[in-house]
């Protein structure tokens, strides 16, 4: 190529880079990196506001996120994973603050409430959410205490669930879906719940996370609620039982896993679906082990012959 060509090509070059084709050819490349930062992977954390009778200003690393926050007040931010700063600050400039460390996917609560002490200052407690699958029809519930007041008991329609249970503790456990009837009573008290019962409605394959805030004392006591979605573990609820081809079981009333209810028999008696599904169980062994029997028997009375 003669010199002339060479800077005829390079001339070209240079004015398509500055026209508008070329300036619109390359938005798309600055458009990705505006849709990669946005899709960066993040934590997900839940600030609480738990002190009653007062408004608060939230921080997240020095920059506020709220203003004015009330008791129930529930704000969830998206941060980028790793260690952040947490600050619940009052008009007269007194604080508290914590440190949450996020992983990427995980859901964690930061908690500003009162300590056991009726003369001390409010604390702030982090609680992460467990997202552990479960099992179906199940809810998982996390209770915890951050009130001002001494180890409490959490009952649970009628039933102690968790015991002991100090100012700033929690505990969980894996419950049937549906309404539950909470309360909870002063560790080793026979009398009157300090707060509920209440009414409190879970759904399958959800978490639930109750805190308990305020005093019995000037009559602040109550809940701040929050629940999301959690995975269901794999495991499913068989409608039918297969009972084989032999037809040993075809007049025993045999339920599924998922009967809760006793079957009456013709006789009048109350059988579990358990024991009916091992009865029919053991029947079909012992109808295959009946038939082995009888062809030995058979093959052991066949009259011998010779191959000649």
């Amino acid at each position: 190529m003669s010199r002339t060509h060479v800077l005829r090509a390079l001339v070209a070059s240079c004015l398509l880079a500055g026209s508008p084709l070329a300036a619109h050819a390359a938005a798309p490349s600055a458009g990705r990196a505006v849709a990669d930062a946005a899709a960066a992977p993040t934590g997900q954390v839940q600030l609480i506001q738990g002190v009653p009778g007062v408004r608060v200003s939230v921080s997240v690393d020095g920059d506020e996120v709220q203003s004015g926050a009330a008791v129930g007040s529930i704000l969830p931010l998206q941060l980028s994973p790793g260690r952040h700063d947490v600050v619940f600050s009052h008009p007269d400039g007194t604080s508290a603050q914590a440190e949450v460390d996020l992983a990427v996917g995980r859901s964690s609560d930061v908690v500003y409430h009162l300590p056991a002490s009726l003369s001390g200052d409010p604390v702030v407690s982090t609680y992460r959410t467990p997202t552990k699958a479960i099992g179906p029809g199940k809810a998982r519930v996390l209770v915890a205490h951050t009130a001002t007041l001494a180890p409490a008991d959490v009952e649970v329609d009628g039933k102690t669930i968790f015991s002991d249970i100090a100012n700033g503790e929690f505990a969980e456990a894996e419950v049937p879906a549906g309404t539950l009837s909470v309360a909870l009573i002063a560790s080793g008290s026979k009398g009157a719940p300090v707060l509920g019962p209440i009414d409190l409605t879970v759904k399958a394959s959800t978490v639930t996370m109750v805190y308990a805030v305020g005093r019995p004392s000037d009559g602040t006591m109550q809940v701040i609620t929050r629940d999301s979605t959690i995975s269901s573990d794999g495991t499913v609820v068989p409608d039918a039982i297969d009972t084989g081809s032999a037809d040993l079981a075809a007049d025993l009333p045999v339920s599924t896993f998922a009967a809760s209810q006793p079957v009456a028999s013709d006789n009048g008696i109350a059988t579990s679906p358990w024991a009916l599904l091992t009865l029919a169980g053991a029947l079909v062994v012992a109808g295959g082990a009946l038939s082995r029997r009888r062809a030995t028997q058979q093959a052991q009375q066949a009259p011998a012959t010779s191959v000649r």
